[in-house]
């Protein structure tokens, strides 16, 4: 090992052995939950045909700010996020399989989901600070770049089935259960609810992110930009299915769950 790859990992251990650091990653989960509970819920106020907010992250922060004390809970957003983030990336450093392929796979894992974090807390740092932010018209903007771009159709094909590939990943782990080995689970009747809140939110949750890949593939083989609209444009398509009311209810309440989940796993995480 380098001298500097020595002292990015000792610095990864420090920080993950910090207890201030550990409350605020802590915390963070209990952000993902929150905003989840907000997702799921405008999804079921859509399907009920009642719902004019996005169904995404932008949505959720917009509604966080819309609260009382908004902007502090959005401040809280933004830190509890980051420092999720950052305990991803440590995890990322200190990842030490011996299987050389496994290692750099999980290190991949933890990186993707720093910067999905990050982008959660940028929402929210836009709004704090005054912006606007529309996951979904910066999504359907991005397909249009990428469109009048050399090159552009095939990077938008690679996004449509990296993001497609993560939400059939989030089914997998949660029909498999996958996700407990990172939960320090206590037994009886808890241990069975958050097992339950688990498998639900997960296969949720996954479903939701594979439409929206797949809306990136059709806005790429159809040339058309406004295909592609992200969490919001993946959970509206839902209702445009047969029984599509019902299955985006089922869906939205299992972001509901997920959120719950999120919860749960701010107390009992192995961090």
């Amino acid at each position: 090992m380098s001298s500097a790859a020595a002292s990015a990992s000792s610095a990864a251990d420090k920080a993950q052995d910090s207890a201030a650091f550990r409350v605020a990653a802590r915390i963070g989960y209990v952000v993902l939950g929150l905003l989840h509970l907000l997702i799921g819920a405008i999804a079921i106020s859509i399907a009920t045909g009642s719902g004019g907010d996005n169904a995404d992250q932008s949505g959720a922060v917009q509604r966080v700010a819309e609260a009382p004390a908004g902007m502090l809970l959005l401040w809280v957003i933004v830190i509890g996020l980051a420092a999720l983030a950052v305990w991803q990336v440590a995890d990322a450093v200190a990842e030490r399989d011996p299987d050389g392929k496994k290692r750099w796979a999980h290190r991949a894992k933890y990186v993707g989901t720093a910067v999905a974090y990050a982008a959660i807390g940028v929402t929210a740092l836009t709004v704090l600070t005054g912006g606007r932010s529309d996951s979904g018209e910066q999504t359907r903007t991005l397909s249009a770049q990428l469109m009048a771009s050399p090159g552009g159709l095939v990077i938008l094909v690679i996004i449509g089935l990296v993001v497609t590939a993560i939400g059939v990943a989030f089914v997998v782990r949660g029909i498999t259960k996958a996700f407990m080995k990172n939960i320090s689970s206590p037994g009886g009747t808890t241990g069975r609810g958050i097992r339950t809140f688990g498998v639900v939110g997960y296969v949720a949750k996954g479903i939701a992110v594979g439409v929206a890949g797949i809306l990136f593939l059709v806005a790429a083989f159809t040339h058309d930009p406004n295909a592609a609209g992200g969490l919001d444009a993946g959970l509206r398509a839902l209702a445009d299915l047969p029984f599509g009311q019902f299955v985006l209810w089922l869906v939205g309440a299992g972001l509901v769950v997920y959120g719950l989940f999120c919860f749960a796993r701010a107390r009992y995480a192995r961090m």
